[in-house]
This record gives C-alpha cells, structure tokens and sequence, in this order.
C-alpha cells in the first residue's frame, strides 16, 4: 500500500471517529438546546488554531459562555476583525482577549518560505535541521503571492502589533477593552503582555 492510500485509510478512519464522537455527544445534548445566541459571560477570545490549545479549559468556558476566534496564530486578520465587530455589535461582547502562544508554528516560516514551497508543489511540505522543503515537485501554484501569511517573528510584538490593529480599527468602540496574554505550551499559564493591555485599554 503507497503512501497516498495510508492517509487515504488514516482520513477515512478519523470521519468515522468524528461521527461516533458526535453521535455520542448528540444523545446527551439536553439543554444545551435552549442556549441563547449571545455569549452569556460576553466576551470574545481570538486565538491560535494549535491543537494544543483548548481555550474551553484555559479560560475556564462551558457552551454558551463567549466568542473564540481561531485562526493560524491567532492574529488580527480583516477577517478576525471582521467576526469581533459582529460578536459586540449583534450579539454584545464587551472583552476581548488576543492570545498567542509560546512554540507557535507561525515563527517557523516567513512569507517568502511558504510562496516558495506552495509555488513548488501543494502537497504537504516537511521540516528537518535545514528547515522546510517539499517532497514532492508536482503541482504548485504562484497564487500564494497574493496572500499575507501573518508569520511571527516575535511572539510579545504580535501580540502588541494585533492589540493595536484591533483598537485602532475604525469599527471597534473605544469602550471595549483588549487584553493580550501569551499561553505557555509547557506550563499552560496565560502570561500577560503589559504593553498590549496598556494599548487596549479602554476608554
């Protein structure tokens, strides 16, 4: 069996897991039915995707309780801006919190990285001492030019630079305030970035 027909069998596997996980959820769903649409506690968290983040444990939240916002490294993206003034505008959020986190992937990468590798070949790409490269040379497309990846260099200036960009923004009231904290992988503390907070102040 070829490498393609594994993750074939792998992601075939992993749909059925899903669907049990969910069927099994479903079955005592109870009244988590009656949930209302606004988040009850009205605050909204713009995080990282890393599956090693649950924000639901970190932030102590149930269903029902506030807005998370994910994407890859959890920066303030037109579109997370976008999902921030909907959460306060319709639904109410008054808080909100922009946490990155320590060992993120984004600071393995720059732009120029991925447009290379994606120009290449759209297969998965892989990491050794040298850094990334392809293992494949099908394929490829140059559309990756005309996207900005977010990469971070630094951790505590992303999260200043998001702070900012979201505070600044012509559609954000100046009464909420942002707070920008950094969870530690190893130790799962939130660690608060001062200068973001100072920035995000409301006022």
């Amino acid at each position: 069996m070829n490498i393609e027909n594994l993750l074939q069998k792998e992601n075939s596997l992993v749909h059925q897991e899903v669907l049990i996980s969910n069927q099994n959820y479903s079955e005592s769903f109870g009244e988590k039915a009656n949930l209302p649409m606004p988040p009850g506690r009205k605050f909204a968290i713009l995080t990282c995707m890393d599956a090693r983040l649950d924000p639901a444990k970190y932030a102590g939240l149930s269903e029902g309780d506030a807005h998370v916002i994910r994407n890859a490294g959890g920066r303030a993206s037109d579109d997370a801006i976008r999902s921030l003034i909907i959460s306060y505008k319709l639904l109410g959020t008054a808080e909100w919190f922009v946490i990155h986190h320590t060992d993120c992937g984004m600071e393995t990468f720059t732009d120029e990285i991925i447009r290379d590798l994606l120009s290449t070949s759209l297969s998965t790409a892989t990491v050794d001492e040298n850094g990334w490269r392809n293992v494949s040379t099908e394929g490829g497309s140059e559309e990756a030019k005309n996207i900005s990846f977010l990469t971070i260099n630094n951790q505590s200036e992303s999260i200043i630079q998001d702070v900012k960009r979201i505070r600044n923004h012509a559609l954000v009231p100046t009464h909420i305030p942002v707070y920008g904290y950094l969870f530690d992988v190893k130790s799962g503390k939130l660690i608060e970035i001062p200068e973001a907070t100072v920035i995000g102040r409301a006022s």
